[in-house]
Formats: structure tokens, C-alpha cells, sequence
């Protein structure tokens, strides 16, 4: 007799996921601030050896960071089963990979800094700081918005967070690149969704949230 087979996509694998984007999305975001304070208008700020090396450690996490992300939207999806809203899973989707396309794009940018010369950094930094706090932050708070949507349509997100998404996503969208450090947002709110639905909520296939043992 076939055995069922287990979904991949359990709301326990999405809790994981978001916590690990979390953390590794905002230690590589607090590494990157260190290292180039100046942001994208640090033009004559000089990198030093330990600079360089704090900034190769960021995005060195920031490809895993990709990876969990992407492991955290697929689980979150799941949750909702049949129940699914094509369109707003299609923004879902397009807001999730646009997020993690332009986060890679900023992690190559960014690698010009790393080099010995800096005749190339200048122009590097910019470009980094711009696709992660104006279009990655965009997409973010687009990502933000929409699972939080489908978190009070199905029921799987309880209220309070369902209001600290919408106003954490139109913080990003609206004020982003005006407030320093905002992108930190994004991460924070991964983590408070993740040890949300590791405490035990998951959706089940009518929408509903229940309890897990």
C-alpha cells in the first residue's frame, strides 16, 4: 500500500524559515550599516582591511538569507491550500522573487567595495544602498501587505499582527529611504511571523487557524 506522502510546506518549516531570514537578513543588514555608516553618500570614505572583511561577512549571509526566504514564502503559501486567491498569490509571488532578485543585485554591487583599489567602491556603494533601501524595501513592504492580507482573510494571522503588517509595510513603502536603519523592519517582522506560527498556529485547508499540539 502507497504511503501518503507529507507536505514539504508545513506552517512549523515556515515558522523556521521566517526566523532564519530574520536573523540572518538583519545580522547582514547590521554589518553592512557598520562597516559603510556613510550609506550611499559615503563616497569618500576610505574602507579599510577590517571593513572589507565585516562587509565580505555580510554577503556571505545574504545568499542563505535568500534561501530561507524563498523556503518561507513556498511554506507560507502552502498554508493557505485551496483557499488560495490567485491574484493575490500572484502578488505574493512577483513581491517575494523581486525582493530576493534585487537583494542578490545589491550583494553584487556591494562586492566592489571589497576591492583593494576603491576606484570602483564609490559607485558600487550607491548602487547597493539604492536597490536595497528604495527597490528590495519596496518589494518588501508589497510582501508585507499581501501576506498580511491573506493572514486575515484565511484567519491565519491573529489581528494584532495583521495591523502590525499593514503598518510595517507602509512604513517601508511610504517612508523607507527617509528613516535610517528602517530597512530592519522587514527582518523584524519575519521573526515576529515566525515565532508567531512556531507557538503553534497554523491554517488549515478551510482557512481556519487552529492549535497545534
Amino acid at each position: 500500500m502507497e504511503r501518503k506522502r507529507e507536505p514539504l510546506g508545513t506552517a512549523r518549516a515556515a515558522g523556521i524559515a521566517g526566523v532564519v531570514f530574520a536573523v540572518l537578513m538583519g545580522v547582514a543588514i547590521v554589518l553592512l550599516r557598520t562597516a559603510l555608516p556613510g550609506g550611499a553618500g559615503g563616497h569618500h570614505i576610505t574602507v579599510d582591511a577590517a571593513q572589507r572583511k565585516t562587509v565580505q561577512t555580510a554577503l556571505g549571509l545574504l545568499p542563505y538569507a535568500g534561501i530561507a526566504f524563498l523556503w518561507f514564502m513556498g511554506a507560507l503559501r502552502e498554508q493557505a491550500g485551496e483557499a488560495e486567491d490567485r491574484f493575490m498569490s500572484t502578488v505574493f509571488l512577483g513581491s517575494g522573487l523581486i525582493f530576493v532578485a534585487t537583494l542578490f543585485g545589491c550583494a553584487a554591487a556591494a562586492v566592489t567595495v571589497l576591492d583593494e583599489d576603491q576606484q570602483n567602491a564609490p559607485f558600487g556603494r550607491n548602487f547597493a544602498y539604492t536597490l536595497l533601501t528604495t527597490y528590495s524595501m519596496r518589494m518588501a513592504a508589497v510582501f508585507i501587505i499581501t501576506t498580511s492580507t491573506i493572514g486575515r482573510r484565511l484567519g491565519v494571522l491573529p489581528r494584532p499582527l495583521v495591523l502590525l503588517g499593514f503598518a510595517t509595510g507602509l512604513t517601508l513603502l511610504l517612508a523607507g529611504t527617509s528613516l535610517p536603519w528602517s530597512e530592519m523592519v522587514f527582518p523584524a517582522w519575519a521573526l515576529i511571523v515566525g515565532i508567531d506560527i512556531l507557538r503553534g498556529r497554523r491554517a488549515t485547508p478551510t482557512g481556519r487557524r487552529a492549535t497545534s499540539a
